[in-house]
């Protein structure tokens, strides 16, 4: 099926090797699924990078952050027969989940939205305390009203919950605490108030009953939310039949509120989806994909370090084009062009 994305030539724009290790010893494994905002006339990514300690053959090294954000690693025989290490995610040891790798988010910036590179005195964001203990994760960036949201994956022992930050010149960040706690990901806030409230698509999730569904939630300060709605469920038989998550903040159109998502069948196909929400309430969906509008199809979004997968939670709006950063086989970064015009007919046929 071909999709609606018009790649860059250039894909993959970030690999692995692009960026140097945050400290001695660690070995950057991967990049993934970046948050964008443009500063200072220039486009920027907050990618997710994410390290482990070289391996040595016969063991595995789980990395985690202390609580003054210092890295740590538990080293374990692959032997072990408390060790379970058979998703390149995820170690379970004595019945305990960890990471395979910890992630922290760096900025580059780009004056042609191709060529991106790190800048002097943009220091990364790293977790910090228990609740981040195994690092953050998939930030989606918001403006709104002069001042830059930063919702992110905030990922510990404790679960997997949903850290803020605030800034205005990328340089001083203040923290908010966790905004939401475990289990939930997935946040993006509206860049602009509706009827005088904040509104935030997120994905709580459940091991027990329901799914991981696309929910609303609004809030007098973008710190405290309530009045929570279920929107958008996985949809059986369908390529968004195992999870549903928002990416970026939705694109305001005249027909409603344009918003990007990813869906994942329960062999972990990703691939990327739109729904369409009332500009007055959007607790009411208009309308949604039947078919996805991105399938992962290249070799650099079927192979790397988890295949299958195109994954955004950033985009760029410039008149009806609509150009994403995503995420490629859980590896690579990469963009691709979409029409808005083109994704809001595809939703109304």
């Amino acid at each position: 099926m071909k999709d609606l994305a018009r790649r860059f030539p250039q894909n993959p724009l970030l690999i692995p090797k692009d960026l140097c290790p945050s400290a001695d010893g660690l070995q950057v494994i991967c990049l993934l699924n970046p948050g964008v905002f443009t500063y200072l006339g220039k486009t920027w990514l907050l990618v997710r990078v994410a390290e482990s300690i070289k391996q040595v053959e016969g063991w595995a090294f789980i990395p985690a952050l202390n609580d003054q954000g210092k890295l740590e690693i538990i080293e374990v025989p692959l032997n072990d027969p408390e060790l379970i290490a058979t998703d390149a995610r995820v170690f379970n040891y004595q019945g305990l989940d960890y990471l395979t790798t910890v992630s922290h988010l760096r900025l580059l910036s780009s004056t042609d939205g191709i060529n991106f590179r790190e800048e002097e005195g943009f220091p990364g964001i790293f977790g910090k305390g228990r609740l981040e203990r195994y690092g953050i994760e998939d930030c989606r960036v918001t403006f709104l009203e002069d001042l830059y949201y930063l919702t992110y994956t905030a990922v510990s022992d404790n679960g997997v919950g949903v850290g803020l930050q605030t800034t205005r010149n990328w340089k001083d960040f203040e923290r908010k605490g966790m905004i939401l706690p475990p289990h939930n990901k997935d946040v993006a806030i509206f860049e602009e108030k509706i009827n005088g409230k904040y509104y935030a698509l997120h994905r709580p999730s459940s091991k027990d009953i329901g799914g991981n569904y696309i929910w609303l939630a609004e809030s007098p300060d973008a710190l405290h939310w309530g009045n929570h709605q279920c929107l958008i469920k996985s949809r059986p038989g369908m390529w968004d039949s195992g999870r549903v998550g928002a990416g970026a903040a939705p694109i305001k159109t005249d027909q409603g509120w344009l918003e990007i998502y990813h869906g994942a069948t329960a062999e972990n196909r990703y691939c990327l989806g739109a729904f369409l929400l009332d500009l007055d309430n959007p607790a009411i969906v208009l309308t949604r994909s039947i078919e996805p509008i991105m399938v992962p199809t290249e070799n650099y979004e079927l192979s790397g370090f988890f295949g299958f997968v195109v994954f955004t939670n950033g985009h760029i709006v410039r008149g009806d084009e609509l150009t994403i950063y995503y995420g490629a086989a859980d590896e690579f970064v990469c963009g691709a062009t979409f029409s808005i015009r083109e994704i809001l007919e595809s939703l109304n046929r």
